[in-house]
């Protein structure tokens, strides 16, 4: 690629790091930037520096948001009662677009993985406790990923709750074993919200 001057090589390198994105994507966006109009690479690289200055955790649920408090959390219409648990944001949103939840959310920030020494004060359980204690939550469903560190916070996140005033389930059948949420279909997390057992 040395054909290209330096500019346009440095583009598609930086490009290049983006997940998913080989050095031949690289090329390809970057030639795309290139050939579109100057208005539309601006606004590309307003939008990536905006999100850099504006978005942080909500202080609520961790989400991602634009505001101290995310839209989720500020939702009368949500039902405060139940609290369903994740790793990441993009857990959250795969399963409000499979539209089987109306409840409010708790993003741990990972999973449990001793091998990688990621361990319960990485993430965040102990805020989770707090959520729970200040006792408006009846139901607490864990839909961590079912991969062994998704299991293993589950499970531990059961045991460390104890025998709180609060109904624990996990989610249920359609979600294979081994599978990350952001990855399944909508109707297999409906239908993995709507048949969820209780753990404890």
């Amino acid at each position: 690629m040395s054909h290209y001057p330096p500019s346009v090589l440095k583009l598609i390198k930086h490009l290049a790091k983006l997940p998913g994105v080989g050095e031949k994507t690289a090329e390809r966006l970057a030639l795309h930037l290139l050939r579109a109009p100057r208005t539309e690479a601006e606004q590309l690289s307003r939008s990536i520096v905006e999100i850099k200055e504006k978005v942080r955790h909500c202080s609520l649920c961790f989400s991602l948001s634009d505001t101290d408090i995310c839209q989720i959390c500020s939702n009368p219409a949500r039902t405060s009662s139940m609290l369903c648990v994740v790793e990441q944001p993009a857990d959250m949103v795969a399963i409000e677009k499979s539209e089987s939840f109306k409840g409010l959310y708790h993003i741990l920030g990972g999973a449990l993985s001793p091998m990688d020494g990621i361990g319960p004060d990485n993430i965040r359980i102990k805020e989770l406790v707090s959520r729970i204690a200040r006792g408006k939550i009846e139901e607490v469903i864990l839909a961590t990923s079912t991969t062994i560190e998704g299991e293993t916070t589950a499970d531990f996140i059961a045991d460390h709750l104890g025998n709180p005033p609060v109904k624990i389930t996990r989610i249920a059948s359609g979600v294979p074993v081994g599978g990350d949420l952001k990855y399944v279909d909508q109707v297999t997390l409906r239908k993995s919200m709507e048949t969820r057992h209780a753990i404890k």
